[in-house]
């Protein structure tokens, strides 16, 4: 499914400036049922940026892969040491770090959200979220029960990845997987492409306003 061109506030179709190469757009999914979605935005991300994913083993029940875009990798926790072999070998996390512009985690389920304000990294998105360099942006776009969302420790674990830089995309009031109604749906995922792409292009502006 595509998405549509992000839009500037002037209502105008927002030009890609020229660049030496694609902007690099690391998403990953944690284990929420939104990670149905997690193709479709990788088809959104793809059309405009190159594109490496991430999934956690809890999002793999969740995620087809048949659907994925064919030229976007998706990386597991089995692949994090798998080529390693020795001193001097990459390691993956680290890796990934390194490669991506901007980081992307949607969805962002209610326990990886409490291991990233914990510090914690017991698997290869977490190990990224550690090692990642919080002078480049990065997104969560949150999924999950709204009483888990309106739980005291979704506020404090907010408020700590926000102190490290972390961006949200808030999640919506709709009907939830368990039937319930109320917030803590993802946003769609036009919603967070476009949310990224137009910050990405902003920033991109001002940088080239100061040259």
């Amino acid at each position: 499914m595509a998405c549509s061109e992000p839009v500037s506030a002037q209502g105008e179709n927002m030009a890609v400036d020229a660049a030496p190469r694609k902007p690099r757009i690391l998403l990953a999914a944690s284990g929420s049922v939104a990670a149905v979605k997690f193709a479709n935005l990788c088809h959104c991300f793809s059309e405009w940026a190159d594109v490496r994913a991430v999934a956690t083993s809890a999002s793999l029940h969740f995620i087809d892969k048949a659907s994925m875009p064919k030229d976007v990798i998706v990386y597991t926790d089995e692949d994090e040491w798998s080529s390693w072999k020795k001193l001097g070998d990459n390691v993956l996390h680290i890796e990934l770090r390194k490669w991506a512009d901007i980081m992307v985690i949607a969805p962002l389920s209610a326990n990886t959200l409490g291991k990233i304000a914990g510090g914690l990294c017991d698997n290869l998105l977490t190990c990224i979220v550690r090692a990642w360099d919080y002078s480049k942006p990065f997104f969560v776009a949150p999924a999950m029960n709204t009483f888990m969302w309106n739980n005291p420790f979704t506020e404090r674990h907010l408020i700590s990845i926000d102190e490290l830089g972390i961006s949200l995309i808030p999640p919506v009031t709709k009907r939830l997987a368990c039937g319930d109604y109320g917030n803590g749906a993802m946003a769609e995922p036009s919603t967070i492409y476009s949310t990224v792409r137009l910050f990405y292009e902003s920033k991109v502006q001002q940088s080239n306003g100061d040259v």
